[in-house]
């Protein structure tokens, strides 16, 4: 392996004793655009400041992932270059904690994670929490669960084992957190379940449940305010749109029978679908995946 440390440069310091690193990373599923909308609404009306930069043209493979050029007339006028940063937040009594956002690395893995892995001990970073969203055969009548996992069991006390194994395709994002325990390290993530129906639609709902896990997990106050004015629209216009389609209608009761069978202890788990294979058009009610994709444009960020 190459020199981790070839990978990124530290900017600067931060503050705060012993803080926590929340990973969010584009590339891997994001069920509801859960994970995206959650870091947008942890950055609203906040002025990051960077502390740490990896070096984006050794991880990212730009033909898989294109960024944006803009054309203007008669000659190039503007490149939005991704960026994988570690910056310094706040919550909202002003505790300082670092954020790792940007685009998952296509390449060099291992390398990325050993470079992670010195990033956290520069900073003495006590937790590491990273954030994911994944499709699954709930609906969206019952309350939005969470798969959470870690390096340690205490970490996870407390929250209800969905499923007991399952081989899942591989991030980078898991194969950091896998890393880190084996160094010593703690480090968990959580993974909130999104209605597979409604997994390329934006879920606020999903995006708030996401956040108040971390806040509870890493003591911090995090904002979720921005998310509830688009929770509350999006509560209504999927309630408009299942009531308008009894084929829809029939969906959603199916998975609430399930659901309701396996909370009873009477069904079996794996009826959830880990693996987040979305199934055909007709079984899950299209015209509500239509629907709600087309209600916000993905650049939008959360309602305030």
């Amino acid at each position: 392996m190459l020199d981790p440390a070839g990978l990124y440069e530290i900017i600067a310091d931060v503050d705060v004793d012993d803080p926590v690193l929340i990973v969010a990373l584009d590339g891997f599923v994001d069920a509801g655009s859960a994970t995206r909308l959650g870091v947008a609404a942890l950055r609203i009306g906040q002025e990051p400041r960077t502390v740490a930069r990896f070096d984006v043209d050794q991880l990212v493979d730009y033909r898989s992932r294109r960024p944006a050029l803009r054309f203007d007339t008669d000659h190039w006028a503007g490149y939005t270059a991704p960026e994988l940063e570690v910056v310094a937040m706040a919550d909202t009594a002003g505790n300082e904690y670092l954020l790792l956002s940007g685009p998952e690395p296509d390449t060099q893995w291992e390398r990325f994670c050993a470079a992670v892995e010195q990033v956290v001990r520069h900073f003495d970073v006590r937790l590491v929490i990273n954030l994911s969203a994944i499709p699954l055969a709930v609906p969206h009548t019952r309350p939005i669960g969470v798969t959470a996992h870690g390096t340690r069991p205490e970490l996870t006390e407390g929250h209800e084992a969905w499923f007991s194994s399952a081989e899942v395709p591989g991030s980078a994002i898991a194969l950091m957190e896998y890393r880190l325990g084996e160094a010593g390290h703690d480090a968990m993530g959580f993974a909130v379940h999104v209605p597979h129906y409604l997994a390329r639609a934006e879920y606020p709902q999903a995006a708030r449940v996401l956040l108040d896990h971390v806040g509870l997990a890493a003591e911090l106050y995090l904002p979720t305010e921005p998310l509830a004015e688009a929770s509350r629209q999006a509560e209504e216009e999927i309630a408009e749109q299942v009531a308008a389609s009894d084929e829809v209608r029939q969906v959603v009761d199916a998975l609430e029978r399930q659901y309701d069978a396996v909370s009873s202890g009477r069904g079996d788990r794996s009826v959830f679908g880990l693996g987040g294979e979305l199934p055909s058009a007709e079984e899950l009610g299209a015209e509500v995946e239509q629907f709600l994709a087309e209600r916000i444009d993905p650049e939008d960020p959360p309602t305030t």
